[in-house]
């Protein structure tokens, strides 16, 4: 790809070397070379990052160097892990980072340890349905090959002088090792949640909060508040500089005789510069602290402050150096946020004066002190919610319906009393004199929590299905227009965001598929049903929550139908493929006698499942099979229409003609869809996560270790010539 558009971009600088300032053909030169450029910084990254991510589950002993560590709100840890080491086996691609959880109690690691231990590695989660958020591109680009859970309390050991690392590396440890040990006292001044939500605040750290109150601050709209962002970054940059600004004119001689005002600027500069090396590196705390920083840099040089230029500054350099950033909904959600509340501030500053006379009682100008901070909270939020509305839909599927409510009464304790209170605790908290500080930001979190549970209780807001592509298009381009277009043109932008939701509204939607399967084949449903009464069938009594909470609002879930269990036997032991073991024609008669015995209790409203097989009718009448063991396909396939193993296997279809998709097929389409269950299996509608030619975060998917090879396109494998049973083939081995 860059051998063919670095001389494009040459070409089109060429171009815009010939071409007359101001026209509109330089503009299109211009808008066409900052794309290819685009382009090749997006093939240049993903280049440089090149990390490896395994192809395969398996469980082996690990040696690394922790790098990152969060504690949860059940006291599990969750550790980022530089490997040095895999033995029992020994991976052959080993990934260079792991994100390893360990829930069994032992003593914590401290950021640049060894530790070791037995633990279970998979490859970052795919799509949980075809359209979804892909976790392997997120893990891609954060260097992340592997993710899983120690199956034991692993092992620490205190780290040499030298472990390999090199000076920004040993920079890094130290940063965030600094920035463990202040959440740690944070929490340990400020218990519970409000300890958590504090830390959050101050450094990012989100992993400590329990489940009840993030689940409150996200149904309530406040799940903003956890992020470092603009917010965070304003009020500590104003704290600071109004403060020392305050400070220094308290004394004659200096105000009188140096500019304090820009004194200020570049303390708060220092500060935010501080704030932003402890949050972690999140997009949002990027992207706040290069347009504070761009703010604080305009008062040095006698600029102006905010405006939509700054805000692109920022951005262009974002995208320069991590230009994958585009893609994630926090880099998305924070600009555009960003953007709208920069130009309704334009606009509110662009308006006639007001007519009415000035207050003069004290009274009055209480009163009207008080209306412009709710007016001022409460058009801020309307301006920022509307901004964020159309991502929150297109990647949580979901959008709050009070969150002017919550925010309106939870902003004004942020803004003066849990940021100053924080800001001050940080600034005490070398003299050891930070706790009474931290005391009073929890109460103010405190109260905070209490407004988030009680909106909360009012309803989680609107669940939204998949929407088409040209939704977000559509909206975007129409947002763009309304925020930078000074004339009446903007207007447009207004008129293309009603017609794209119009069109949306009344258009026809996307249609979930008749069946959908996980990517590890593990979890299946179907629907049941017609109408008002339409549920979804599911085969697993207690379905994987990382999936299932994402299938929920993509699929309009409503109610769900668990499995029946039934008591009719069990089945036969699975034969020892690493011994040659093979099943007896007992035992392959008893096997097939309790899978008839069971296709004969399959009801069409519910899965009826006994231990590692389940069986569903379906309401074109044909028969759905799940199995746990390879060992089942070949009477699976003997009996039902449609043949769903949990497990790999070398078969690529049955010989009976009906269809089989396994943990194989899938893991190079990862999670489908599937329509036409009335057809034949050859004509089943199957929709795929991934289709055509890998993608680097996606190669992994088509490496077979065995070989060293990898396919060339993402497809189902085709089923083979060879006229081979399932009983005659072996599973194969958990390992690389």
């Amino acid at each position: 790809m860059a051998p063919v558009l670095a001389p494009l971009v040459l070409a089109l600088l060429f171009a815009l070397s010939r071409s007359a300032r101001d026209t509109a053909s330089n503009l299109i030169l211009w808008s066409a070379c900052l794309a290819v450029v685009g382009m090749l910084l997006a093939e240049w990254e993903a280049r440089r990052v090149s990390t490896v991510i395994i192809d395969q589950p398996l469980v082996t002993t690990v040696t690394g160097i922790v790098e990152r560590r969060e504690q949860g709100a059940a006291g599990e840890w969750r550790y980022t892990l530089r490997l040095t080491g895999t033995v029992e086996p020994t991976v052959r691609r080993p990934p260079e980072r792991v994100t390893l959880l360990a829930r069994s109690k032992h003593a914590p690691a401290a950021i640049g340890d060894w530790l070791s231990g037995r633990a279970r590695l998979s490859p970052p989660s795919g799509p949980a349905l075809p359209g979804l958020n892909d976790f392997a591109f997120q893990s891609y680009f954060s260097g992340i090959g592997a993710v899983g859970f120690f199956l034991g309390p692993p092992q620490a050991k205190l780290a040499g002088e030298d472990n390999g690392a090199g000076l920004v590396a040993r920079f890094d440890a130290a940063l965030f090792s600094l920035r463990d040990r202040i959440s740690n006292r944070i929490r340990s001044v400020i218990p519970g949640d409000p300890g958590a939500f504090a830390a959050s605040i101050i450094t990012g750290e989100r992993r400590s909060m329990s489940t009840a109150a993030t689940e409150a601050l996200r149904a309530s709209g406040l799940a903003h508040i956890t992020a470092i962002s603009g917010l965070n970054m304003a009020l500590a940059a104003g704290i600071f500089f109004v403060g020392l600004r305050g400070l220094l004119s308290l004394v004659p001689a200096l105000a009188e005789r140096y500019p304090i005002k820009k004194i200020a600027a570049a303390g708060a500069l220092i500060a935010t510069t501080g704030y932003v090396l402890i949050s972690g590196y999140q997009v949002s705390a990027l992207r706040a602290y290069l347009m504070t920083a761009i703010m604080l840099a305009a008062v040095l040089f006698d600029r102006p402050a905010v405006s939509l230029r700054n805000l692109a500054l920022a951005a262009t350099a974002i995208l320069v150096v991590q230009p994958s950033a585009v893609m994630g909904p926090s880099f998305q959600m924070s600009f555009a946020a960003t953007a709208g509340l920069i130009a309704g501030y334009a606009g509110w500053r662009s308006r006639p004066r007001a007519m009415l006379p000035p207050m003069r009682s004290l009274g009055l100008r209480v009163a009207a002190g008080g209306g412009k901070l709710i007016g001022g909270t409460l058009a801020t939020s309307l301006i920022g919610g509307l901004a964020t509305a159309i991502f929150a839909i297109t990647h949580f599927h979901r959008l709050s319906t009070h969150g002017l409510e919550a925010n309106l009464a939870a902003m004004p304790l942020i803004s003066l009393v849990v940021m100053p209170a924080g800001f001050i605790a940080m600034l005490l908290m070398p003299f050891g004199l930070d706790a009474p500080f931290f005391w009073i930001m929890g109460q103010g979190l405190e109260l905070v929590l209490h407004v988030a549970y009680m909106v909360a209780g009012w309803g989680g807001g609107y669940v939204f299905p998949r929407l088409p592509g040209w939704f977000m298009l559509g909206t975007i381009t129409g947002m763009l227009l309304l925020t930078l277009f000074r004339s009446s043109l903007r207007h447009a932008g207004t008129v293309l965001i009603a017609v794209t939701l119009v069109a949306t509204w009344l258009g026809p939607r996307q249609e979930p598929g008749e069946l959908m399967i996980s990517e590890d084949a593990r979890l299946v449903a179907l629907w049941s049903g017609d109408g008002a009464a339409r549920t979804l069938a599911i085969n697993r009594t207690r379905p994987p929550a990382f999936i299932f909470d994402q299938w929920r609002p993509v699929l309009d879930v409503e109610t769900t139908m668990p499995p029946q269990m039934l008591t009719i036997g069990e089945l036969p032991a699975p034969p020892d493929w690493r011994t040659g073991e093979t099943w007896s024609a007992a035992q392959r008669s008893a096997a097939a006698t309790l899978l008839d015995q069971l296709t004969k209790s399959a009801r069409m409203d519910r899965f009826t499942c006994i231990k590692q097989a389940c069986v569903a009718r379906m309401d074109t009448g044909k028969l759905l099979m799940t199995l746990d063991r390879p060992d089942l396909v070949g009477v699976g396939c003997d009996l039902a229409d449609v043949v769903v193993l949990a497990a790999r296997t070398r078969l690529t279809a049955c010989r009976s003609g009906a269809a089989l998709l396994s943990q194989s097929s899938l893991r190079a389409t990862g999670a489908v869809e599937i329509s036409g269950l009335a057809d034949a299996p050859q004509h089943l509608v199957i929709r795929t996560s991934f289709e055509g030619k890998p993608r680097p975060w996606t190669q992994h998917r088509l490496y077979d270790w065995r070989t060293a090879s990898a396919a060339d396109e993402h497809t189902i494998p085709q089923a083979s010539e060879s006229r081979t049973t399932a009983q005659q083939l072996s599973p194969t081995a958990d390992a690389q």
